[in-house]
């Protein structure tokens, strides 16, 4: 099985404390996922985050409704965690989140190794492109929300 990897970072200038509580609720997946993937944190809230903790959500991927099962399989807060798809429409997924505190923030770190049923090809033309679309929604949103949290603690 071929794997791809994608990585992104980007700095939040927020204590580590507050963007990690951020990411620690499963919940807020559901804010940083662009609306058309319609995606749906079907779990019920509160969410114990911690090894083994299993995550079930619904989405829509190109129109085709799908669901999506997520394993934490580490966790250290305030610094990373990783979860892996146990069930959902890739091969492999395995997502680990680490938070590195700066003197100009919190660098949000993002490493992802997937597999996709018909390999390069489909990764190229589809799901690379989607992945991409999906991080650069995050990563906007993501700004929005710890600009907004920002400005609102300033004196």
């Amino acid at each position: 099985m071929k794997t791809f990897l994608f990585e992104s970072q980007q700095t939040l200038e927020q204590p580590i404390t507050e963007v990690f509580e951020f990411f620690s609720n499963a919940h807020n997946l559901a804010v940083i996922t662009p609306p058309w993937l319609r995606f749906e944190v079907l779990t019920p809230a509160p969410i114990e985050m911690l090894p083994g903790t299993r995550i079930d959500y619904r989405l829509k991927l190109r129109g085709i409704p799908l669901r999506w099962q997520s394993e934490i399989t580490e966790w250290n807060p305030p610094y990373g965690f990783a979860d892996e798809q146990r069930r959902g429409p890739y091969r492999l997924w395995r997502h680990t989140h680490t938070f590195d505190e700066t003197e100009n923030g919190v660098v949000v770190g993002d490493s992802v190794e997937y597999a996709v049923w018909g390999d390069g090809l489909i990764n190229k033309l589809f799901v690379r492109p989607d992945i991409e679309k999906i991080f650069a929604y995050r990563s906007e949103q993501l700004d929005e929300i710890f600009r907004h949290k920002k400005n609102n603690t300033s004196p």
